[in-house]
């Protein structure tokens, strides 16, 4: 960071970067509010969201990559895979991220900030994403296209309605249509790469890996999204992941230059609280004299004795 330039009096400082948890989740919860506010909002055109879904089904199958499609019929087909795979798309992305963040900022505080930037960054383009292609997901597609949505199927497991994956009942009050890229599988990959990083046991490194992977399978199985959304996800991810320097730098750089304002504003004021003191206006340091002391003293008379200083500068000398 750069160094903060300082006035005659005023020691260097700097603005404080320690994070605090009473300012960070307000922030999180303003991020997850505009991100559920962004999906509410970007509907779009349901025709040109089915579209959209049609034509990425579409390239799948002719890059024979259309894993969606076993991976439902199975889900589909056992119930014992299908339920919890339900659970698991409904819920684990309102836990498991949360709890990634908590345990870094308390457990790993040095490494949080760039963490915390790189996900609010990358959920950022996801909204753009939503925005700019609405996309109809697999279950939402006519029955001629073989999917069948799990969500609905298993609604009576779970507290999910057959709409989404909200609440029962609040389905309506969601953007179904924001398939496209899928942060089910970003915020996943986040997760794992922060497990892999800075965890400690074994434990966590298999996790790394197994919950980014299973997120993808399931978000697939449940026809809530296609292969090409998981890969947009990632996609998605690596982009805030490239942005999160810069995003940091220009967030430093916006606080230093609050934190400069402030301090000049105190300096003033300290300023002239300080020329109250001073006589006629004019602050000097110690054994300065003020301007035109010494003649005013010549003229009105030296005193005897007085010393070759006092007199001023080529004065005779007191005879001794």
């Amino acid at each position: 960071m750069p160094r903060t330039e300082t006035t005659p009096g005023i020691e260097a400082a700097t603005p404080p970067t320690r994070l605090r948890w009473w300012t960070e989740l307000p922030l999180i919860l303003l991020v997850y509010a505009c991100y559920s506010a962004g999906r509410l909002l970007a509907r779009g055109d349901t025709s040109n969201a089915v579209d959209h879904g049609v034509t990425i089904l579409h390239i799948e199958k002719f890059l024979h990559i259309n894993a969606e499609h076993p991976l439902n019929r199975l889900f589909t087909r056992e119930a014992w895979l299908g339920v919890p795979a339900d659970f698991w798309y409904a819920s684990l992305h309102y836990v498991v991220t949360p709890a990634i963040l908590v345990w870094l900022f308390r457990s790993r505080a040095v490494h949080y900030r760039a963490a915390r930037t790189w996900l609010m960054t990358s959920t950022f383009f996801g909204l753009i994403g939503f925005t700019l292609l609405p996309t109809c997901p697999p279950r939402l597609l006519s029955a001629g296209h073989g999917f069948v949505d799990t969500m609905a199927q298993y609604s009576s497991y779970g507290w999910w309605g057959g709409e989404a994956s909200a609440p029962r009942g609040l389905g309506g009050m969601t953007n179904q249509y924001a398939a496209m890229p899928s942060l089910h599988v970003g915020w996943a990959l986040w997760c794992g790469v922060m497990l892999w990083r800075y965890g400690r046991t074994r434990t966590t490194k298999v996790a790394a890996v197994a919950y980014p992977l299973l997120t993808t399978i399931v978000v697939m199985g449940t026809a809530n999204h296609y292969f090409l959304d998981a890969v947009a996800g990632v996609a998605v991810m690596g982009v805030g992941l490239f942005l999160t320097p810069y995003v940091m730098q220009g967030a430093d750089a916006i606080r230093e230059r609050l934190f400069r304002q402030r301090l000049s504003l105190g300096a003033g004021g300290a300023q002239v609280a300080g020329s109250s003191i001073v006589s006629a206006g004019c602050q000097t340091s110690a054994g300065e004299r003020i301007p035109r002391q010494r003649e005013s003293r010549i003229g009105s008379g030296a005193e005897p004795g007085a010393s070759p200083t006092d007199a001023g500068e080529g004065a005779p000398a007191a005879a001794r």
